[in-house]
Formats: structure tokens, sequence, C-alpha cells
């Protein structure tokens, strides 16, 4: 008779599967807990204590780890010296290895990681020792032995041995998904009690939540994972979709543009995204005019664009935005008349992630390239205070222009230059290979924006996400009617850009950060 070790964490399913084996004639050995259930349900089984000879110690911690359990997984049915030692020691095969791990992940989503480095108990004695060496034994063996570490699998397997025998490549399959299993079960463990920011090794745990439509072209086939870390962190991948057909590839990576930028504002904020780059963003008093002056930046490449919100979007909003063309909306809530609205708009997608993001200053991003990876710090700070560099410091309206025109300028693709009146973008040029030519870019946007704007109230500003390489910038800008600009500084020719600016009677600020975006 074949012998199956059943050891479950999550009883789930467990039962039924159970009793399905004994149906078709199967032994059953499991490890206490497993065992309990088992026999509350009527279903004979026989104690791993029994076979090993051995009590479970240490609390639970010591259980499966004998060679009465790992030998008999172990053991190549069709090589003899393994046979006989088999026999030598009076152990019996198993033939099946049913096994899913103790709960870290869900764990870790309850406990937070401390800043301390002091792990809470129920964190440690959670992470999994005999079962993750149980699965990595089967899965080793897979030609003798079929592993299971997913419920979803126990109909399947159910069905081939039905039929007398489960095919080598479901075997495989099996293996490799156990593998997979147990690795990213390691991940979650050592991402966890990591502190160091880029460890000479690292894993990185990812869980798909749903394949896509497609990638960023029809052709590319695609998937959306989860950092299986940070469950608990609102973010756009665990927004909830209230209308509209799935998300593209394209649209997550937008939206995820948009959501940034929003949450850099405290007051009633609107981000438009295109080809993830703001082609508007605007503060405001209240939603609607958020929108709509974020909209006046440049309304055309709005069409077809992603709209992020910091506030609920209400009625008035939604009655605005539905006179667009808009692919995706994501907001902390939306009331109920602006969802009568929005949801008549049969293509449009609306999502909800009600908690403001807030991500980590030690957060790390990581980008792929051929063969490897590269690792960084998030670009998420912004220096607090800017220093002067030219003789005429900002006035306070210009000040609280460049405040909100450098933030945006952080979340444009290099070469990056924003024109701003008051907490209304009215000119974007971006992703250039000249930062002139962003200028010029910005400019010709400028000419079209009409919403919101009172020139005799609100100065216009600029902002560049890096120093100026020549004066070229501040020459033009003058031209144009730009009092006051923010840049990082630190050119070899500044002297010649803040002596520009003097004579033109412009306000320079030097940040000292960079904001490159790649």
């Amino acid at each position: 008779m074949a012998t199956a070790l059943l050891s479950v964490s999550n009883k789930a399913g467990i039962v039924d599967f159970a009793r399905e084996l004994k149906i078709l004639g199967w032994n059953i050995i499991s490890s206490g807990g497993t065992a309990k259930t088992l026999k509350e349900n009527f279903i004979e089984c026989c104690e791993i204590a029994e076979v090993t000879g051995f009590p479970e110690i240490l609390d639970g911690r010591v259980k499966t780890l004998n060679p009465k359990i790992h030998g008999g997984i172990l053991a190549i049915r069709n090589k003899m010296e393994h046979v006989e030692q088999l026999k030598q020691y009076g152990i019996e095969t198993i033939d099946m290895v049913v096994v899913n791990l103790y709960p870290f992940e869900t764990i870790i989503n309850k406990i937070s990681k401390p800043e301390d480095k002091k792990i809470a108990q129920d964190v440690i004695e959670n992470i999994d020792i005999g079962g993750v060496a149980l699965l990595r034994a089967a899965a080793k063996n897979y030609n003798d032995v079929i592993v299971v570490c997913d419920a979803n699998d126990y109909n399947v397997v159910i069905e081939n041995l039905e039929n007398d025998s489960v095919a080598q490549e479901l075997r495989l399959t099996l293996s490799a998904k156990a593998f997979r299993h147990t690795a990213y079960y390691d991940s979650l463990i050592s991402t966890y009690l990591t502190y160091e920011k880029f460890p000479t090794q690292a894993a990185i745990p990812l869980k798909k939540i749903s394949e896509l439509r497609y990638g960023e072209n029809p052709h590319q086939k695609a998937a959306l994972y989860s950092n299986g870390i940070e469950h608990d962190k609102p973010a756009v991948i665990s927004a909830k979709q209230l209308h509209g057909k799935e998300l593209s590839y394209n649209n997550y990576l937008d939206i995820e543009s948009a959501w940034r930028l929003v949450h850099e504002f405290n007051n009633p904020a609107c981000a438009i995204i295109k080809h993830n780059n703001p082609c508007g963003c605007a503060e405001s008093t209240e939603t609607k005019d958020a929108y709509l002056k974020a909209l006046a930046c440049d309304c055309v490449s709005a069409f077809g664009g992603v709209v992020a919100f910091n506030k609920s979007v209400d009625e008035a909003t939604a009655s605005e935005i539905s006179k667009l063309f808009i692919e995706c909306i994501i907001a902390p809530n939306y009331s109920q008349a602006a969802l009568d609205i929005l949801m008549k708009k049969k293509n449009i997608r609306l999502l909800i992630q009600e908690i403001p993001y807030k991500e980590e200053k030690n957060a790390v991003e990581y980008r792929m390239m051929s063969c490897g990876m590269l690792a960084q710090d998030r670009d998420n700070q912004l220096l607090a205070e800017a220093k002067p560099m030219t003789k005429r410091q900002p006035t306070r309206e210009e000040s609280v222009a460049l405040d909100f025109a450098w933030k945006i300028s952080k979340h444009v693709k290099s070469n990056a230059v924003v024109l701003v009146r008051g907490k209304q973008t009215v000119g974007i040029g971006a992703g250039q290979m000249s930062r002139i030519d962003s200028l010029k870019i910005a400019i010709e946007k400028m000419k079209e924006v009409k919403h919101g704007l009172d020139e005799k109230v609100f100065s216009l500003v600029l902002a560049s996400d890096a120093f100026f390489p020549f004066s070229d910038v501040v020459e033009e800008s003058a031209k144009i009617g730009v009092t006051a600009i923010v840049q990082p500084g630190g050119s070899v020719r500044d002297d010649e850009s803040i002596k520009v600016a003097d004579g033109r009677n412009i306000a320079m600020m030097a940040t000292g950060m960079r904001h490159f975006k790649h």
C-alpha cells in the first residue's frame, strides 16, 4: 500500500483529500495537529511519532526531522543500495508528501518590522523548518514521490490517482511548484529579517496577483505581482476596482505615477498622467478646480490619460471628467452621485485606494537589466529649504509656487522643466535630450493654457530637475516672464546663470538635491 504524509498548517480541504486517499487504499501518516483533525473526522491515520519512535519535542519545533521520515521520502526506489538500506534500518517508503507551511506571511502582515531589530517571538515561531525540509525532500525525489503544497492541487492529484498513476509531467510540475513555494517562503523570511539596504545576496518575494491582457505592446505577455512583504501597505496594486474592464500593463504604470505624484500634496490635488509623465497637475481648495487647472495645462494630451486625486471625487468633479475620454481614475473615495455619473462611461476604470500613499524613507526600488537588476533608494525625499543663489530672494507667493513646481519636477522624466503659476502647472517639458528643448516644449504648452490663470496675481516660476549646464534656460525663461527659478545648482557654470538671473531680476534658489527620473 502507498503511504502519504500529511502535515498542514492550513487544514482547509485536507479532510476531503485524506478521505479520497483512504478510499483509494492509501495509508496516511500525519503530524500531531493534522492527525487530530483527521481523527476527529473519523479518518484513520498513524501519527509521525509512532513511525519514528520519537515524540514531538521543543514545543513542536522538532517532529518530522528524522531518518525514518526523510529516508522514506528520499530513497530512490529503483536503486538497490537505497532499497537495502531502507530494509536494514526498518524504514518504510513515503510516496506522497502534502504540506503547507506555518503562516509566516500572515503573521508579518500583522506585526510590522521593528526598527529596533527586536523581532517578535510570534514571528520567529512561525518560521517553518520541518515543513520546508519535507517539501524540498519530496520535490527533489519527484520521480518517486508526489509533492503537494497547494490545496488547489488536491483534486487534480486525486483524479490522476483514480486513473492509476500520476503522470511524470504533473510530478515535475508539482515539484517545481514546491521549490517556488519554499523559495518564496524563504524570501519572505530573509527580507523581513534583513536590515541591510543592499545585502550581498537578495531574494525578492513576489506573488502573482493576475495575468494581464498583454504588456506594453500586444505581442508582449505580462502579469502583475505583489511584494509579499508589504501586503499591509497602501498601493496601486491593492486598490479596489469599482468599475470598468481589467487594467493593462500600461495602465498600472501610469496609475502608479499619478498616485505617487498626487500624494505630494495635502490640499485637494489632481494629477493627470500620460505615457508615465504628468501632462498637468494642480492643487486647490476643492477637487473640481484642481482637476480643471490640471487639465488646462495640456488638455490635448490628457485625452486617454490617467487621473489621480488625493481627496474624494464629488459630483461636480465627476461631471467635468465625464466630458473627456479618460482611461482610469484613482482616488481615496467617490460620492455616490459621482459614481452614478462616471459608471455611465463603459470603458473608464475606477479605482479606490482609501489610505493616502506614504512610503518609508529607506524604501528600495529595483529595475531589470539584461541578466541582472539595478537597486537604489526610491526618490521619495524633498529638500526642506532651498538656498538663494541670486541677489533677489523670491516673494512669499513665488516661494509657494516654487515649492509646488519642485514637487512636480521630481515626477517628470529627465530632462524636466516645469512652468507654474500659483499651484497650477502651465507648461511641462519632459524627457528631452537637452534642457533647453524641454523648456521650449513647456513654453509651447503654456500658450494653450487659459483656465484658472490670473497673471496679475500669480507670477510665472520655473523648476528644473537638474542644474543648468549653460545659462540658456535662464535667458529664455526671462523672455517669457519667469520671475523665479528653483534648480539643484552645482554646475561649473552656475555663475553664468546667476549673472543672467541677477540681470533680469529673477530670484533663483538652489536645492542641492537632483531629481533625475530615467
